[in-house]
C-alpha cells in the first residue's frame, strides 16, 4: 500500500524521533516502559494535528514539549499512588534493588528529586544536547527560564551528588 505524501512524511517523523522521544521520558520518569508509551501517546497526539503541524517552524521541539506533559502527568499520579500505598505499606516489607551500576543509579535518584520542571531543562540541555532556545520551544517556556531552571538543576544535583558529579556534568556540557 502506497502512503499518500501526509502519512509518509508522518511516518518519516516517527522513524527518525520516536527513539529519542522515548529515550527523554524515561529520562524523566524512570520507567523503561512508560517511556515507550509516553512516546507513543505523543506521537498519537502529533498525527491528529499533523496537518498543522507539519508546515511548523518546530514540529520536533512540540513533541518533546507533548512528552515532557505527559511525563509530568505519569509522575503526578505515581507520586500519587506511592502515597496512597505508602499508608497502607509495613516499613519492613520494602526492599531496595541492588543497583548494577552505582553511579547510574545514584544520576537517576538525584535527577527523580529535582522538581519537574528543573529535571526537563537540565536533562534536554545535557543529556541531548539541546540549545537555551530549543529546550524553550520543548518546554514552551522562555529562554530565561531555561537558563534559570538550568542552572538551579544542576546546583540541586551537584549539592545532591557531591561537587565533582554535577560541576563535571557542567564543565563538559561548557566545553562542546
Amino acid at each position: 500500500m502506497l502512503l499518500d505524501d501526509t502519512s509518509a512524511e508522518f511516518h518519516d517523523f516517527f522513524e527518525r524521533h520516536y527513539a529519542g522521544l522515548a529515550r527523554f521520558a524515561f529520562l524523566l520518569t524512570g520507567e523503561p516502559d512508560a517511556a515507550d508509551d509516553l512516546a507513543a501517546d505523543a506521537l498519537v497526539a502529533l498525527w491528529q494535528r499533523w496537518d498543522r503541524l507539519r508546515k511548523a517552524e518546530h514540529p520536533l521541539a512540540y513533541a518533546r514539549g507533548v512528552v515532557a506533559n505527559l511525563a509530568r502527568e505519569r509522575v503526578r499520579s505515581m507520586t500519587r499512588e506511592r502515597r496512597r500505598i505508602a499508608l497502607f505499606w509495613s516499613p519492613g516489607s520494602h526492599r531496595e534493588r541492588s543497583p548494577d551500576v552505582a553511579a547510574v543509579v545514584d544520576v537517576r535518584a538525584a535527577l527523580n528529586r529535582l522538581p519537574f520542571g528543573k529535571r526537563a531543562c537540565v536533562i534536554l540541555r545535557h543529556a541531548f544536547d539541546l540549545s537555551e532556545k530549543d529546550t524553550a520551544l520543548a518546554l514552551g517556556i522562555s529562554v530565561g527560564a531555561v537558563k534559570s531552571q538550568t542552572s538551579k538543576g544542576l546546583a540541586e544535583l551537584e549539592r545532591l551528588l557531591g561537587a565533582g558529579a554535577a560541576g563535571h556534568l557542567a564543565t563538559e556540557r561548557g566545553s562542546r
